[in-house]
Parts: C-alpha cells; sequence; structure tokens
C-alpha cells in the first residue's frame, strides 16, 4: 500500500503550480480543501472528489490538477478528503461527499453556482453522490464533470482486455481486488457502487472526458448511454492516444492543457459566468 501511494503522489505531481490560496476547512466534519486561483468568482465553486481507487489520494494531492481548472473556470474549487477503503468501506465516502456538498450549499453558495467533478473512482463517486442528492430530494448541482468515471466497479467491460495493452496505469486484477476493498459485501450491482447501472433521470447536464487508450473507456461511454437515455444533457470527450486521467499533466503536456481549457469553457457555460 505504501509503494501506491508513493506512485500515486508522483502521479499527482505531474501538473504545474497554478498561483492559488489554500485553505483547509472542516466541512460538516469532512476535511476539506479550499483552492482559489487569483481573481476567481467566489460565488462560483468547483466541488472535486479525488481518484486513486477509493483507496488512496487527498484532497491535497490533486489540488495542481484542481487549481488549473479552477482558473480555467475563473471559479474557486472545494477538494474534498472523502474517507478511504479499506478502513473505511462503502458507503462512508460517499456519505463524506454529500456532506461536505450539503455543508457547502449551507455557506449560501447557490446550487446552481456549483459543479461536481471528480476523477477515476472520484468519477464513479460524483455520479453516485448525483444520484444521492436526486433520489433525496436534495439540491442538485447546475452541472457534474465526471473525469474517466470507474463507474463499473467489477471491471467487467470489455475495454478492460481490449485496451490492456495500451493502458499502462490500470490493470484489471489489481482494480478488482480493490473494488473488493471498497464494497466490503455490498452489491456490486448497486447503482450506488457502480453508477453505470444508474436511472440517470432528473440529473444536471454532464460533461465527461475519456481517453482512447485506457482500460475505463466503456465505462465512460456506458455512462454517457445511461445519461442520454435519462434524457440529460451530456457530452462525451474522447481524447485519442492519451493514458487515464491524463488532465494530471496540466501544464506540461498540450493535451492535457487543451483538455482543462475545455472543461473550464464549458462550467463557465453552465454556470452563467
Amino acid at each position: 500500500m505504501a509503494a501506491a501511494r508513493l506512485v500515486n503522489d508522483l502521479f499527482a505531481s505531474w501538473a504545474t503550480a497554478v498561483d492559488c490560496v489554500l485553505n483547509e476547512v472542516d466541512a460538516d466534519g469532512v476535511r476539506a480543501l479550499w483552492i482559489d486561483p487569483v481573481a476567481a468568482d467566489p460565488e462560483r465553486v468547483l466541488f472535486y472528489l479525488h481518484g486513486g481507487g477509493y483507496i488512496l489520494g487527498t484532497a491535497d494531492h490533486v489540488a495542481k490538477m484542481v487549481g488549473h481548472i479552477a482558473r480555467s473556470a475563473g471559479c474557486r474549487a472545494l477538494s474534498v478528503d472523502y474517507r478511504l477503503a479499506p478502513e473505511h468501506g462503502y458507503p462512508a465516502g460517499l456519505d463524506d461527499a454529500v456532506t461536505a456538498y450539503t455543508w457547502l450549499l449551507d455557506q449560501r453558495v447557490r446550487p446552481g453556482q456549483v459543479v461536481v467533478a471528480g476523477d477515476s473512482a472520484g468519477g464513479g463517486l460524483c455520479l453516485a453522490m448525483l444520484l444521492t442528492l436526486r433520489d433525496r430530494g436534495l439540491p442538485l448541482p447546475a452541472a457534474a464533470v465526471p473525469i474517466s468515471p470507474w463507474a463499473e466497479i467489477t471491471c467487467s467491460a470489455d475495454a478492460w482486455v481490449r485496451n490492456a495493452d495500451t493502458d499502462f496505469l490500470l490493470d484489471k486484477e489489481r482494480l478488482t481486488g480493490i473494488g473488493e476493498l471498497y464494497t466490503q459485501g455490498a452489491d456490486p450491482g448497486d447503482p450506488l457502487v457502480s453508477p453505470v447501472h444508474g436511472d440517470y433521470a432528473g440529473l444536471p447536464p454532464m460533461y465527461i472526458q475519456a481517453s482512447a487508450y485506457e482500460t475505463l473507456l466503456d465505462d465512460c461511454l456506458a455512462v454517457a448511454g445511461a445519461a442520454a437515455r435519462g434524457g440529460v444533457d451530456v457530452r462525451l470527450d474522447v481524447f485519442p492516444e492519451m493514458q487515464h486521467v491524463f488532465q494530471y499533466c496540466a501544464g506540461n503536456m498540450p493535451e492535457a492543457d487543451e483538455a482543462i481549457s475545455r472543461i473550464g469553457n464549458w462550467i463557465r457555460l453552465q454556470t452563467g459566468a
């Protein structure tokens, strides 16, 4: 686990730093990190859930990439430290995400000025949170940006075989075991565990980014299809020859900068900036 965390931290460090002010905050018992780029609109918020397979990562380790997205969108960001497996399996992380989001609205931030996002496992958690908010009758955000979401916890999609030789980061056997650490006996077909199985009716507009070479490509395609069937205004961009969550290379890779520029412009459009 220690080695995996070291690799994860190295991966997150690939982005260049953006001029942001960082402040730790207690979001009703959930640790989170405010990321405020220079000249950001304080009324518009990117609510971010980090990746790491539900076992790794922190709000801090994605701060560079999230700073790039927030700067592009002209908003501030709240990066959330949800509880991780194996110490805290499902639904602890989902509960923390909902708690932090509810806390954010309690700060008089209007839901129509919030965009929720996340990468990999955080992207799956972002989708599960949307389904939970809708089902509980809570205010929905303006939009969502799942980046390469891990949306089917058993790793059963064809892309896990089809892209096995082109995805240099994700391995089916390892991810399947990690998924079991997260579910801890929960039904893997539950839409809150595997959001690919969810009914997306009534959810806000969604912008999904995926990589053509990654093993999670089919998860992204399936989420886009489920969203479209639910009547959601959904956009999907698949970037050729890219790796899983290549957006972490912001500032050091033109393709990552282009992807983040697209996200920023889309967030501005959805929040009326």
